[in-house]
């Protein structure tokens, strides 16, 4: 039973296990998924490390920029919280299925202190059909010239959804170009009025077999007009057809217009994530 007691770092002779959990649940693991599929277990490439207990099969955890619980039990995050507390904080959120990030971050915090922000309560959500209702033949993929334009309506989301603006300490430098890489990647969309972006999203992560959209923003000129849904059946339709992926997405439990919007376009939920921001 000492092997189940603590968590270790995995390296290449565990890329089989890592392999299996990321497949059991494609929506949940998207985020690390999408990486692994290019770089398999590579730190460096991957930008962080899959902790294990009992080489992944009794848990396992993604840490880099993100934290990821990824498998496991809610009892069975107290190896992860161990080896956390022992390292320091590193990460700036902790994200992923509601029943382990909260079992984890309660015997984290501690350690680590309190966060800037709790959301215990995020509906994963995923349209496995068709878009329903009015489709807005407007939103399109947002074009590598367009970088300037869009670029002021991807701070503004940012900063309102996660309430720090981006381009702090580097002037925007970083946010900028993953911009620019999410744009030139065919993964930006948006529908303009001139100058204006009215609507905007963005892929996040795109794995072999789901995508991760994030960054949904209206301009707040244009809410309460029903402009959201329209524009997320066409970003979905376009992931469905062109992409051939799962579109999924995970939205604030007390944000209901959202909600509701993406229920209207034929999402459903299908789990709940929770996220600690730092």
């Amino acid at each position: 039973m000492l092997t189940t007691a603590f968590a270790r770092v995995l390296g290449p002779g565990h890329i089989a296990q890592v392999s299996r959990v990321l497949a059991s649940d494609p929506v949940v693991s998207c985020m690390v998924a999408a990486r692994f599929e290019q770089v398999g277990m590579d730190e460096t490439a991957l930008g962080g490390q899959f902790w294990g207990v009992a080489g992944g099969r009794e848990g396992l955890l993604f840490a880099g920029a993100s934290m990821v619980p990824l498998a496991g039990t809610p009892g069975g995050m107290r190896p992860f919280s161990s080896m956390a507390a022992r390292r320091g904080r590193r990460c700036a959120t902790i994200l992923g299925p509601a029943d382990l990030v909260m079992p984890f971050w309660e015997r984290l915090e501690p350690k680590w202190g309190p966060a800037r922000d709790v959301r215990p309560d995020q509906p994963l959500m995923v349209c496995a059909t068709d878009p329903v209702g009015p489709v807005d033949p407007g939103v399109r993929l947002v074009r590598p010239d367009e970088l300037d334009t869009y670029f002021p309506a991807a701070v503004a989301m940012f900063t309102e959804e996660v309430g720090v603006d981006p381009r702090l300490g580097d002037g925007g430098v970083g946010y900028r170009a993953r911009i620019d890489q999410l744009i030139n990647g065919q993964r930006a969309y948006a529908r303009f009025d001139g100058d204006q972006v009215v609507f905007k999203a963005e892929i996040g992560s795109l794995s072999q077999h789901v995508a991760l959209i994030q960054g949904v923003w209206v301009h707040p000129d244009h809410r309460g007009r029903g402009v959201a849904a329209p524009g997320m059946a066409a970003m979905v339709r376009d992931i469905q057809h062109r992409l051939h992926r799962v579109p999924c997405l995970y939205v604030n439990n007390y944000n209901t217009a959202a909600r509701r919007a993406y229920e209207r376009v034929g999402f459903h939920q299908v789990g709940r994530f929770a996220s600690i921001l730092f």
